[in-house]
């Protein structure tokens, strides 16, 4: 009767027979997630924090020493994990965006569908994709494995937001604190204040609620009688909500939590290195979980995908390197790739002219954040605390042995010249083998793929002629003072992109260099691209003078209009205008009528021009 019944219910399904078909039992597969926590848990040796349920399943599964998310928020890292691929190789690496996947690409979950699975989502998405039909059975609040037909296999999402940084500002009574602030340890980059300590409490009480929430779905899976039947996955989708760990693709940005259960009756599905309550040293990124989630379930994975499969039936050989990024973190640009081998991370900086701490609206209402920026400004911080608020350096290395709070910068010691070089290269060959976007204008990104999709212009040589534009990035970051010559054949470019990245260069190297090319910039304020206009407007609003200063805010006004230009060239405009300070005080009353919406701007970018206008004219009566 049983096996009838199964038959009946597989019918019941379009495509069910070829979960019928199938040899061998399939693994249900369940997922605990949750938001803005890195691994501060008992089980990863942290003292401090209280993880009995994770810790728990910590003792019956293997530990992963170093995942990575390859972005530090969230809506790009979970377009790593619902695509299996590299964010900004599709475009989608922005905070937030919207892309389409190219033809013939699928989510996950629709692979798992295809075999038979019955797949819930419960219940945050929030990829910078556009969603196909058909990716979940069910992606609300209510969806849960429970609804699937009898026997049908399942693959369930449970995501937890309790510890996400919005929770970090709660006001909790002293009396209902899990951890006291004063044995909090504070680390070297944050100033030992009541408020961080405070925050950094709150953070790991909320890390508390999580635990108690997960635990409830390993109680209701072991009351159904399924945890036999189950493979288990829990991780964090990035590091804490504290800045400097979220936004930020540092090892604390980046770091999370993995622990994978398997059940003796799936051991042949768990890697070679895999004992119940050991760990694991293989390094881990989101990217992964798609394809290592497939071969779970005996599905191969697609060659598109770029995550190396770590579990299951298709495990792939262990990487040498796990990469990360940062790219436009809300209304805020920035450009940034960051690459680790396990111990030493390396962080490249395209736009190192652009302050750490760039005024994030979402972060700013942490108290951690307004009391570091108060300290800054009143010269009350330590060299390493002082950091988040200064340009950055083109490079930075870390050894995360000697080194876990990464303030320690080894890019100027001979003695780690050969690991610099390694990851260094590794970072470049990223670039490259993933087509990377970042380095267009955000504008352009999708200005270059109509009628297409970013990811297929990426591969286009004509559409994206990486090399030049790489090129060109790479030596206008780079600070040196010895490539004017190629900053000024840049000017001239015929690719856009590269005459963005050549203005950039000139305002790197600051006020006396754009002073003295200010006839080569000038013309540039007229350019097609404006990217390019934006960008040539705000390097001579910045440096030039008053001559300068007038023809830049006009300029700018004139793509500062969400009404008239795209969403990202009024971002641009309006961030430029912002660095140009008490510059542009003379126009801050205007920017009070421009639009703060426009027809076609998808929902995810509809608060970052309000944002913007509202920062820039707060003074204004």
């Amino acid at each position: 009767m049983h096996s009838l019944t199964r038959l009946l219910s597989c019918a019941g399904l379009a495509v069910g027979l070829v979960w019928c078909q199938a040899a061998g039992p399939r693994p249900n597969i369940l997922w605990i997630t949750s938001e803005d926590n890195g691994p501060e848990m008992g089980c990863y040796g942290d003292g401090y924090a209280v993880t009995p349920n994770l810790d728990a399943l910590a003792g019956k599964s293997v530990r992963y020493l170093t995942a990575w998310s390859c972005a530090p928020v969230c809506a790009p890292a979970r377009t790593a994990i619902i695509s299996g691929m590299y964010p900004p190789s599709l475009g989608g690496q922005h905070m937030r965006s919207q892309v389409p996947l190219p033809p013939g690409f699928k989510m996950y979950p629709q692979f798992l569908r295809e075999a038979g699975y019955y797949c819930t989502n419960n219940s945050k998405e929030d990829y910078n994709l556009a969603k196909p039909p058909g990716v979940w059975d069910e992606s609300s609040g209510r969806a849960h494995w429970k609804n699937r037909a009898p026997g049908q296999p399942f693959f369930a999402i449970f995501n937890h937001t309790i510890s996400h940084e919005s929770q970090i500002r709660n006001k909790i009574a002293d009396a209902n604190r899990i951890h006291d602030p004063a044995k909090v340890r504070v680390p070297a980059y944050h100033p030992d204040t009541p408020e961080v300590r405070k925050d950094w409490a709150q953070y790991y009480d909320r890390v508390t609620m999580m635990d108690a929430q997960a635990g409830e779905d390993l109680r209701e899976l072991d009351e159904a009688g399924l945890a036999e039947d189950t493979i288990v996955v829990y991780y964090g989708d990035h590091g804490s909500g504290m800045p400097r760990s979220k936004r930020w693709p540092y090892d604390s940005g980046l770091h999370v939590p993995l622990l994978v259960h398997i059940p003796a009756k799936f051991k042949d599905l768990a890697p070679p290195d895999y004992v119940a309550g050991g760990t694991s040293s293989r390094l881990v990124n989101f990217m992964d979980l798609a394809p290592s989630t497939l071969s779970l379930a005996g599905i191969e994975p697609p060659a598109w995908m770029q995550g190396h499969a770590f579990l299951g039936k298709f495990a792939t050989p262990a990487p040498a390197y796990t990469f990360g990024f940062r790219g436009r973190m809300d209304e805020r640009f920035d450009l940034v790739r960051s690459v680790t081998d396990g111990r030493y991370v390396y962080l490249r900086q395209y736009m190192p002219h652009k302050i750490y701490g760039q005024h994030i609206d979402y972060m700013f209402q942490t108290p951690t954040t307004q009391v570091w920026k108060r300290l800054h400004d009143e010269g009350r911080l330590t060299p390493e605390q002082d950091r988040f608020w200064l340009p950055k350096p083109p490079e930075e290395l870390y050894d995360l042995q000697t080194d876990p709070d990464e303030v320690n910068n080894l890019v100027g010691s001979s003695a780690y010249r050969e690991i610099l070089d390694r990851l260094r290269c590794a970072q470049r060959e990223q670039v490259f083998a993933t087509r990377d976007l970042g380095f267009l204008p955000e504008s352009e990104i999708h200005s270059r793929s109509q009628g297409s999709t970013p990811y297929e212009m990426g591969h286009d040589p004509l559409k994206y002629p990486l090399e030049r534009i790489h090129t060109m990035a790479d030596l206008a970051s780079s600070l040196r003072p010895d490539i004017l010559s190629e900053l000024a054949a840049g000017l001239r470019d015929a690719d856009s992109a590269v005459r963005y990245w050549a203005v950039l260069g000139y305002q790197m190297r600051g006020g006396e260099v754009v002073r003295a090319n200010r006839e080569l910039l000038l013309p540039l304020v007229k350019d097609e691209a404006p990217a390019v206009a934006v960008a040539a407007a705000e390097a001579l609003g910045i440096h030039g003078d008053e001559r300068d200063v007038a023809i830049s805010l006009r300029v700018l006004l004139e793509h500062a209009s969400v009404e008239v230009n795209s969403v990202w060239v009024a971002m641009q405009a309006l961030n430029a205008i912002d660095a140009m300070g008490s510059r542009a005080d003379g126009i801050r009353p205007v920017l009070k009528s421009l639009p703060t919406e426009a027809k076609g701007v998808p929902g995810r970018y509809a608060s970052y021009v309000p944002r913007l206008i509202a920062e820039l004219t707060k003074d204004v009566p």
